[in-house]
């Protein structure tokens, strides 16, 4: 019997240690050359690729060495392969002509795809608080899909335990922001894009933006114009008070006006000139750059014209 127990154990190690090896090859064999026609964007991806700096540095490296670190993709339903992540790369490769991506094939259903899609891009240096916004509620509806599944779905590749702990809360754990703040930068994805654009611009900071957000569309879309017409965006005071209004019925585009029209505190009074009627009083000839400099001037030559007609009018 004691033999026996022993020849058990031995082959329960070898089995362990055979599956070890054989995970290493099978991550291996899962990393291949995949040509970028092949390839999609993850939908609904909420994070911006742009054509910087950053990405003419990674078009060098990855000319230099190729891709060092590969994408994450998963293979459809219908053959074609989606990108979980590796957006930068595969469009650095686009920008370096090659005609495929260096990937790793994982197998995973949507809502894990997306979980892994948001948590790759927790860490880059820089992100819009748009792109939190988007990023944070597809990750948050997507755990609260895999919650709802039985448990032995339950736990995923990406390692998401869901039970007895909310979206958010679990969120707040990996990402470092308050389970507050969340639930704020969700809010803001039911902005107008021209509102969202004012807070990723830093010209709407995020209390008064999640006031905005309980707005209608129509609303929205009058505070926009009043912010174009006075230069000025709504204090946190006066976003309170529009969400108040809305709530009550009573915010309309006359009561949107006159909120936005009060000077705020420590605001110094601010002059609108309407930009056709101040080019037809200009010469052609004079640039747009120049426009400023040409009203100064002519501002000086008017104060000195009534300065001289009152010295007349005093003798």
């Amino acid at each position: 019997m004691a033999g026996r127990k022993s020849d058990f154990t031995l082959t329960k190690l070898d089995d362990l240690f055979s599956t070890q090896e054989q995970r290493d090859e099978e991550k291996l064999s899962k990393i291949r050359d995949i040509p970028l026609t092949e390839i999609d964007d993850f939908l609904d991806h909420p994070f911006k690729v742009r054509d910087d700096e950053d990405m003419a540095q990674l078009i060098e490296s990855i000319k230099e060495r190729g891709v060092i670190t590969p994408a994450t993709v998963r293979q459809k339903e219908d053959g074609r392969y989606e990108l979980i992540s590796g957006h930068r790369r595969k469009r650095a490769c686009e920008l370096a002509g090659f005609d495929t991506l260096r990937c790793e094939v994982v197998e995973l259903n949507r809502d894990e795809a997306t979980i892994l899609m948001v948590e790759s891009n927790y860490q880059r240096s820089q992100i819009l608080p748009s792109e939190k916004a988007f990023a944070y509620k597809m990750r948050s509806e997507a755990m609260k899909r895999q919650a709802g599944r039985p448990s032995k779905d339950n736990s995923s590749p990406v390692g998401i335990d869901l039970r007895g702990k909310q979206s958010l809360d679990l969120m707040s754990e990996e990402c470092g922001d308050s389970r507050n703040q969340i639930h704020r930068y969700i809010r803001l994805t039911n902005l107008v894009p021209e509102l969202l654009d004012y807070v990723d611009e830093g010209r709407i900071k995020m209390r008064p933006a999640v006031e905005l957000s309980f707005l209608d569309e129509d609303s929205q879309r009058d505070v926009v114009d009043e912010i174009d017409l006075n230069d000025a965006t709504p204090s946190h005071d006066q976003t309170i008070r529009m969400r108040k209004f809305f709530e009550e019925g009573k915010l309309t585009t006359e009561a949107i006006q006159a909120i936005m029209s009060e000077e705020k505190p420590n605001q110094r009074e601010k002059i609108v000139l309407r930009g056709d009627r101040v080019r037809q009083l200009i010469p052609k000839n004079i640039p747009i750059s120049q426009t400023e400099d040409f009203v100064c001037k002519a501002l000086e030559h008017y104060n000195k014209f009534l300065r001289s007609r009152a010295d007349r009018d005093s003798r």
